[in-house]
């Protein structure tokens, strides 16, 4: 149960190591302050590698998948545990929520003896629930897929198009990709969905999901979809949520305050992984994404992601802002009592809209950022700033 180094656990396998050092350093900080760190992110996002990395192999690991050392815990877990030194990793761990409350006493010895680093494929709202007894006690990390610092400049188009799971952006071919993505999928919603003890029946979510791709990046209309897939809108809305508490998706909340205008109060939905979304859409090559007319939302939702993680943004910072007459902005975040804007377009020459003007005027912007597909960083105005997403990580400081 000893975490091998990284050349052994990928030993033979077609997917090069990626260093991902911002997470390494985030979680090695984590685990300097708490007894109780858990990563957290979708499955195969690669967290398992991440511990690997951020502990060089010095650690004991328990696979919660693994029987042999699910029985082990599931006996006697503080026996099993209580003896340990060091950084001790349970993989999978919402699969047996009984054993946080086992932790935290542990976590509450004084000296801390061992520390916790918990991997789940849970967003830490849903794992709360279950890990209550862990309050002031546990601190949480995010991992997503690979993000535009941790692959080269040439390989931004590659990243939007694939995705940023590790195994299908590095797949060496196409039909490759495509047959981790269908795996993927079909993993998801026959283990794990029931695995979290989520009682839908798979090809239903599966059509759910699939339909849900059709409204990335729209503003959620739970009447509508319930129509659309002939269930209540109870039904509906419990999908999305399950799919949101799972990584898959993203809802970006409704920013409103008292302007005087009508806002949209309803939050937005994307897809989270950009790859999944194309498959989903039935996209399998760059010629049909440039000719589907999802393009545009699938590139404000890749650009999205990478804002969020360059950030380190908690879902509920993250809002979008829209008016009844027209206004919007496609993101907006408050850092230390600072209003940021930032606009996505997908074009080689951004420019400074009305939209933009109404925006920093009535939401009292510090900033504001134009996301664009182009190359060079360069001011469009007082206090707003085109950046490609390229640049985004190097160019955007809050």
């Amino acid at each position: 149960m000893i975490l091998s180094n990284v050349a052994e656990v990928f030993h033979g396998e077609a997917f090069p190591v990626l260093p991902r050092s911002r997470h390494v350093n985030a979680v090695r900080a984590l685990l300097r302050r708490a007894p109780v760190v858990a990563i957290l992110g979708p499955r195969q996002s690669g967290k398992t590698t991440l511990a690997t990395l951020v502990l060089a192999g010095r650690a004991t690991r328990f696979d919660l998948e693994d029987p042999r050392q699910l029985d082990l815990l599931t006996r006697d877990p503080v026996l099993a545990l209580s003896r340990l030194r060091g950084v001790v990793v349970l993989d999978e761990v919402q699969r047996r929520p009984e054993l946080f409350p086992v932790l935290r006493v542990l976590a509450d010895r004084p000296r801390t003896p061992a520390r916790f680093l918990i991997l789940g494929s849970a967003t830490a709202e849903l794992m709360r629930q279950s890990s209550e007894s862990l309050a002031g006690r546990i601190a949480y990390h995010e991992l997503r897929g690979l993000t535009l610092d941790e692959v080269p400049p040439r390989e931004a188009a590659r990243l939007w198009r694939r995705g940023g799971f590790p195994r299908s952006l590095l797949a060496r071919s196409e039909a490759a990709r495509v047959g981790w993505r269908e795996d993927f999928v079909r993993t998801f919603l026959e283990r794990d969905i029931p695995a979290f003890g989520l009682r839908l029946p798979s090809a239903t979510l599966f059509r759910f999901w699939s339909m849900l791709a059709h409204y990335h990046g729209r503003i959620w209309n739970g009447a509508e979809l319930a129509r659309a897939f002939g269930m209540s809108e109870n039904t509906v809305r419990s999908y999305v949520a399950v799919l949101t508490q799972t990584f898959m998706v993203r809802q970006l909340l409704p920013w409103h305050e008292n302007l005087g205008k009508r806002q949209v109060k309803a939050p937005k939905i994307y897809l989270s992984d950009a790859g999944i979304l194309h498959g989903l859409l039935g996209i399998r090559t760059a010629a049909e994404l440039e000719h589907h007319p999802k393009v545009g939302a699938s590139w404000e939702g890749f650009a999205l992601e990478q804002i969020v993680s360059h950030l380190d943004l908690r879902p509920e910072k993250c809002f979008f802002w829209s008016t009844h007459q027209g206004a919007e902005l496609d993101l907006l975040v408050t850092v230390g009592g600072r209003r940021v804007g930032f606009e996505i377009k997908r074009t080689t020459s951004p420019r400074v809209t009305k939209s933009m003007h109404i925006a920093m005027a009535d939401l009292r912007l510090d900033r504001l950022y134009a996301i664009y597909d182009g190359e060079e960083s360069y001011a469009l105005g007082d206090r707003i700033q085109a950046v490609p997403v390229t640049r985004l990580f190097s160019d955007v400081h809050l």
